[in-house]
């Protein structure tokens, strides 16, 4: 069923359509309450929830005093974190039937940074297991839907918060990437996604002790001003000393770039048309803007897809074999969906390879600079085909069909993480169906700034699709 029918909350309350910047100005004039705008967010989250399943678990009544969030760039503003981070006393679930969720005993390093912006959480956001999924899907539980239609996929593994700011229930909330976790439901909602330099901000925990760091903490938008000044405010309270700072953007750059074309992948697979069509036509947009675009050489070896799988399966092993002491006692690696299962057991079977792939994964972060002394950006898809309906990527499907069928949808993204570079979503046209298509530009490790230049440039050429339009 692909009958069009948006979902959205936005309506004539505190919230209106306001980003975060603007509503951050109006509580600090005094013009609305935070009083005002937690409930009208609360209620639109309510709404939005009972027909989307975004809501991993509220906290309308706040697990810390509304006075103590009046700091920072967001002062007031309501927010959600993704539900594979901890808020002291708030269970973290992790999207898993297998894990036993407790009450977090402080907040995550993460959790700290992002509540020092002054934000106002009003609850934790859905996530598939483990974020290991392209789409926010469960064995055993209703999926989270797109607010653009509710018949298909809201991406992953941030689907949760993307419905969330895609739908108006909230203008900004927390979402992070260790394959395109970010960009993908960016691109499905119709949002900007920025997936930042490894080491930008202040890493999670679990994500330090990793052999390769691919994980990225961000938030998802619906404004290019509102990621810039997120970032502005978490350099605030962490600046990394070996990146530059990206200081607050607020517009495009007068300088005009090289900008290197890649549209199908180096899985071998070609692009749809519709995805395509949306890339070659910002790219027509950047030149007419002044820059130049010129197709570019794959960035790395026909291998990366094959050594990228292999180590996301090493990650479902990890969780398969030691979730108890990742997760806390009352981990059941019997409750695992059938993605999570399934990628352990291909680990099982290929171990061996473990030693070469990570040799040649640590590698693409100089393979992937290099590409920087011909270009100063890189223009791709986010996904290699249109937002699927829900149910293809279910990881009820039988692995070998689901794994396949993953491979040659999440085609790009997934180097960035590898390389630590920074790469960001931006929502430049729609399918056929009404279903917004993501472009991605991609930069240098450190990047970001050079990014949110082009993000503005372009959101001003050619202004977002708003949902509340439709």
């Amino acid at each position: 069923m692909t009958t069009k029918k948006t979902v959205h909350a936005f309506s004539d309350d505190a919230l209106a359509d306001h980003d975060a910047v603007a509503l951050a100005g109006l509580i600090k004039s005094g013009e609305v309450s935070v009083e005002d705008v937690s409930a009208a967010a609360a209620v639109r989250i309510n709404k939005i929830h009972q027909q989307l399943n975004v809501l991993a678990l509220p906290l309308f009544d706040s697990v810390r005093p509304l006075s103590a969030s009046l700091d920072g760039v967001f002062a007031g503003v309501p927010t959600l974190i993704k539900d594979n981070t901890d808020i002291v006393g708030v269970p973290t679930g992790h999207g898993s039937d297998a894990v036993r969720a407790v009450p977090a005993k402080a907040d995550g390093a993460f959790t700290q940074q992002y509540n020092s912006l002054g934000f106002n959480v009003l609850g934790k956001s859905t996530l598939p297991e483990f974020g290991f999924n392209a789409t926010t899907e469960f064995a055993n539980a209703p999926p989270t839907r797109n607010p653009w239609n509710p018949n298909f996929s809201s991406g992953a593994s941030s689907g949760g918060s993307a419905a969330l700011v895609a739908a108006g229930a909230v203008p900004i909330a927390h979402a992070n990437d260790g394959g395109g976790s970010i960009r993908i439901p960016a691109a499905c909602c119709g949002l900007v996604g920025l997936k930042p330099t490894r080491g930008r901000l202040v890493d999670a925990e679990q994500n330090r002790k990793l052999p390769i760091n691919i994980v990225a903490e961000g938030v998802v938008t619906r404004s290019v001003r509102d990621t810039a000044m997120f970032y502005f405010g978490a350099e605030q309270y962490y600046r990394s000393p070996k990146l530059p700072s990206i200081g607050l953007v607020e517009g495009p750059a007068k300088r005009r770039l090289r900008i290197g074309l890649v549209i199908d992948s180096i899985t071998g697979h070609e692009t749809c048309e519709q995805t395509r069509a949306v890339v070659e036509e910002t790219a027509g947009l950047l030149e007419g803007l002044g820059h130049e675009v010129s197709l570019m050489p794959l960035p790395v070896r026909p291998s990366f897809a094959q050594d990228f799988t292999l180590y996301w399966a090493m990650l479902a092993f990890s969780v398969s074999k030691m979730g108890g002491s990742l997760f806390g006692p009352g981990f059941d690696a019997k409750k695992l969906d059938g993605l999570s299962l399934g990628l352990a057991k291909r680990f099982k079977q290929q171990f061996y390879k473990a030693p070469a792939v990570l040799y040649r994964l640590h590698k693409t972060h100089a393979q992937y600079a290099s590409v920087f002394s011909s270009y100063d950006a890189v223009l791709s898809p986010v996904l290699a085909h249109t937002t699927p309906e829900l149910g293809y990527l279910s990881p009820n499907i039988p692995f070998d069909e689901l794994i396949d069928r993953l491979l040659r949808y999440v085609s790009f993204t997934p180097l960035n993480n590898a390389s630590g570079s920074p790469a960001i979503s931006l929502p430049m046209g729609m399918s056929d169906n009404g279903l917004p298509i993501g472009v991605q530009l991609s930069a240098v490790q450190g990047g970001e700034r050079q990014l949110l230049e082009l993000a503005f440039e372009l959101e001003h050429a050619k202004p977002w699709q708003r949902i509340q339009d439709y």
